[in-house]
């Protein structure tokens, strides 16, 4: 097929492009030129457009039409109305924001989003989610309408080498620093849908391999495998032979793990992938661990010179600060456990009984 790739410089875009390559498609590359991939084939034609110009892209493929069009980067509004009668499938790439519930977690009851969350929970509707996530759902109406065939994958956070917001870096930087606590808002125990850059697009290629099977169908896309925020500073630690603690702070004072956790709470955002794998058999290609810890060693390999990601991130790195909000963490836990309970609450005595375990405390069964 002759392919036109509307981005194919980001994360998970060289890998879709070789795929196509690889299976003997004719691709072509349109993305703004500002730089280039070496791991895509140079034999490749580029166009160089901006895909945010509506104007600019019609004028850049004026003339030409395409078998299928993969949408990765850009206005996907005015993609898909330039792309009318040019393309007959569609491939567009949205986001999770989309779900009601995900930018703010309390316009919902009960608060957040469904636990896992499927492809037919309703999108946001109004703005109390925040503007773009209500941009996000009206381009994905508009491709529907336009593109009734068009296949729509749901990406969520995406893992991997040339991630432009590397949120592992947060605490890669922290062990290669030599801290020895973090705060982990909520004990860390967030859960977030992530994807591995290769894991991704093999969900993709999936879906152009099996094209009549994916026609107009909507994909959410993520890890077999789901790691807690403090799963993913536990394999940080464990790839760098480092050590630390991780200290459990409400989240609303957790403020130095904003750039790490990416919430406005401390609710779970997990996508339900079962579609995908019931409908086009993924499985992820490589293990959550692996790709974590693949990306763990390029960070440390490419982003210690950078100093433009610590601004991406948003993230001060201010030690003296965390420091402090440690220590009146420490002292709020030492006076919690002064607290005396003539009866200690427990959950125990339910299970064991009084004989073994009198007055039902924690920690108190004999047996």
């Amino acid at each position: 097929m002759d392919i036109l790739v509307i981005g194919g410089t980001g994360p998970t875009g060289p890998h879709i492009v070789n795929g196509l390559v690889e299976r003997g498609h004719t691709v072509t590359i349109l993305h703004t030129g500002n730089h280039e991939v070496d791991t895509i084939p140079a034999h490749l034609e580029h166009i160089h457009a901006d895909p945010f110009d509506g104007e600019a892209f019609r004028a850049s493929i004026e003339g030409r039409t395409f078998d299928v069009v993969f949408a990765m980067y850009g206005r996907l509004r005015s993609i898909a109305e330039v792309l009318v009668g040019r393309t007959p499938r569609l491939f567009s790439i949205g986001g999770l924001p989309v779900y009601r519930g995900f930018g703010e977690s309390a316009t919902e009851f009960p608060e957040g989003m469904p636990i896992p969350t499927p492809e037919t929970q309703p999108v946001v509707a109004d703005e109390r989610s925040g503007l773009k996530p209500v941009r996000i759902a009206e381009a994905e109406e508009l491709v529907r309408s336009l593109h009734p065939d068009a296949t729509h994958f749901r990406y969520p956070y995406i893992y991997g080498p040339n991630q432009i917001l590397p949120r592992e870096w947060t605490l890669v930087k922290r062990a290669l620093d030599g801290r020895s606590r973090i705060v982990a808002p909520d004990g860390g125990l967030g859960l977030l849908t992530h994807s591995f850059v290769e894991n991704a697009t093999h969900a993709v290629l999936l879906a152009v391999d099996q094209i009549d099977a994916s026609a107009g169908q909507v994909y959410n896309v993520g890890d077999d495998v789901q790691f807690t925020f403090a799963g993913v500073a536990q394999i940080v630690a464990d790839e760098l032979g480092h050590e630390w603690d991780l200290v459990s702070v409400p989240w609303p004072q957790a403020e130095p793990a904003a750039p790490w956790v990416h919430n406005h709470s401390s609710t779970h955002r997990l996508l339900s992938t079962e579609k995908i794998r019931t409908e086009l058999g993924y499985r992820d290609l490589v293990t959550p661990e692996e790709g974590l810890r693949r990306t763990i060693r390029w960070q440390v390999e490419n982003l210690q010179h950078d100093s433009s990601v610590a601004a991406r991130l948003q993230d001060p790195f201010d030690y003296r600060a965390e420091d402090e909000l440690l220590a009146l963490t420490d002292s709020y836990a030492a006076a919690v456990a002064a607290i005396d309970y003539p009866v200690r609450p427990g959950w125990t005595f339910g299970y064991y009984g009084p004989h073994e375990n009198p007055g039902g405390t924690r920690g108190s069964f004999r047996a």
